[in-house]
């Protein structure tokens, strides 16, 4: 909900769900943790999305389930050609992946191995990656525009109110914005 027209509308997206937009006053926000999301867009035609996937594929063959990352790719792709988006202009942004599960989990190291090798065989490029580590991170899409932000989230602060840190950005997310809370 917006508080006034001049404010932008946030879109929150969810585990095993994802969104398209090409309005320019839309942000798609999620956060993640071991999950990856992919962020999608066409510059050309301004048109863009976001998607939230627990695991690359259903290695029992159970057939199509959106947990999946191999089906929300696909979902997501096929949901931006519909809005008018072409394959061959699209771009993507990934982020999540992280280590922050108890037991040494590699799930969310699969998850980011899939999404890159995912975007390779479709011929996306992707122009940023925020994948790995320790800890869930909060992000941002402007699905019109491109433009992407992460926060980086202390442990304790995944599920409640979040509580801002000083942003690590690796040196292949030179196109993503860390954000600063005042």
């Amino acid at each position: 909900m917006r508080a006034s027209e001049n404010e932008p509308r946030v879109a929150f997206v969810g585990q095993s769900t994802f969104k398209v937009c090409n309005s320019n006053d839309t942000i798609l926000s999620t956060v993640l943790g071991s999950c990856v999301a992919a962020c999608i867009h066409d510059p050309r035609r301004r048109i863009g999305g976001m998607n939230h996937f627990l695991l690359p594929s259903d290695v029992n063959g159970g057939g199509e389930n959106s947990r999946y990352g191999v089906n929300l790719m696909e979902q997501l792709i096929n949901e931006l050609l519909k809005l008018g988006a072409a394959k061959t202009s699209m771009v993507a942004k990934v982020f999540g992946g992280a280590n922050v599960a108890v037991g040494g989990s590699t799930v969310g190291a699969r998850n980011g191995e899939f999404v890159k090798a995912f975007l390779e065989c479709e011929g996306i490029q992707c122009m940023a990656a925020s994948l790995g580590g320790e800890r869930a991170r909060r992000i941002r899409f402007w699905p019109a525009s491109g433009r992407a932000s992460q926060l980086l989230l202390n442990p304790a602060d995944v599920g409640n109110e979040i509580a801002p840190v000083r942003p690590i950005i690796a040196s292949d997310t030179s196109s993503v914005e860390p954000e600063i809370w005042d």
